[in-house]
């Protein structure tokens, strides 16, 4: 209910002023010199020599084309023609008088709730330097990524004096296919900050004097990579792990130089293992 005149709703247009040609029954509609395209006949008003006509049966439009039953003839006069606009047009609602039982399902609204992760392709809205576009769930979330744990289910004899890579011939899991030949290589676009380990267990306990270095590319004992050193002292594992800078390319590979007679790393039990993993930065 309101109190006074209540609003106005509609387009609302006073046609142009249209002659009567003798003959004809077809007239274009213009508002200030454009055509306009009435939404039907129903949508307007037309007064013809002081009566209002019946749309259909009196009168049809087509585009904007408004098309009379008969020929008009020499005196006839077209007294006005009103377009209504869409009738049932509310116009724009006031702030905050939307409220969510009025919108569509596959209205973004927030009144559903996600019960489970949600799906690579799962749409999320953000705005992009102030336009508001969609993305998909996929672009968004993180993971500690490329990883890989390798270890060797066989014993490996080392011998005395030599440079010697550590086999890892089993993948636990490999997220980006990049170990292989016993080395990891960071993927293509992939570089950054990971978490690199091993862990050796000897088949066999005798003091050993040996260092176990993670190496970067062919930098052996260089300070990108990472070593264990023991001397002369009973040592049934050597493990480390660190956070190395790895640039896309580079090769990382567990190598062990021992000074004693051959020793053998154990294949038992998953002694031997080696694993990378990028930190989320």
């Amino acid at each position: 209910m309101y109190i006074g005149k209540p609003p106005t709703v509609g387009n609302f247009q006073a046609c142009d002023a249209i002659s009567v040609v003798n003959g004809q029954a077809a007239y274009t509609l213009q508002v200030g010199g454009t055509n306009v395209a009435p939404e039907s006949a129903q949508h307007c008003l037309v007064s013809l020599n002081g009566v209002l006509q019946a749309p259909i049966s009196s009168y049809t439009i087509s585009g904007s084309t408004l098309t009379f039953a008969a020929n008009l003839a020499t005196g006839d006069s077209i007294d006005f023609i009103t377009i209504l606009g869409d009738v049932l047009d509310i116009g724009a609602p006031s702030d905050d008088t939307v409220t969510a039982a009025k919108l569509n399902n596959d209205i973004i609204s927030g009144t559903t709730a996600l019960t489970s992760a949600p799906d690579d392709t799962d749409e999320l809205l953000i705005s992009d330097a102030g336009t508001l576009k969609r993305i998909d769930y996929s672009l968004l979330k993180t993971s500690n990524t490329p990883a890989f744990h390798a270890y060797n289910n066989a014993d490996q004899n080392i011998s005395a004096s030599t440079l010697t890579q550590v086999i890892f011939n089993t993948e636990i899991y490999d997220t980006a296919s990049a170990f292989a030949s016993n080395q990891f290589t960071v993927p293509t676009g992939q570089g950054g900050k990971y978490f690199v380990y091993f862990r050796l267990g000897f088949a066999s306990g005798t003091d050993l004097s040996f260092q176990v270095t993670v190496q970067i590319d062919s930098a052996f004992n260089a300070d990108s990579g990472f070593r264990v050193n023991q001397m002369n002292d009973y040592y049934d594992n050597a493990f480390s792990g660190q956070v190395l800078d790895l640039a896309a390319g580079e090769v990382a590979r567990v190598m062990i130089y021992q000074g004693d007679s051959t020793v053998n790393i154990s294949g038992t039990e998953n002694r031997a293992n080696f694993g990378a993993f990028k930190i989320i930065e």
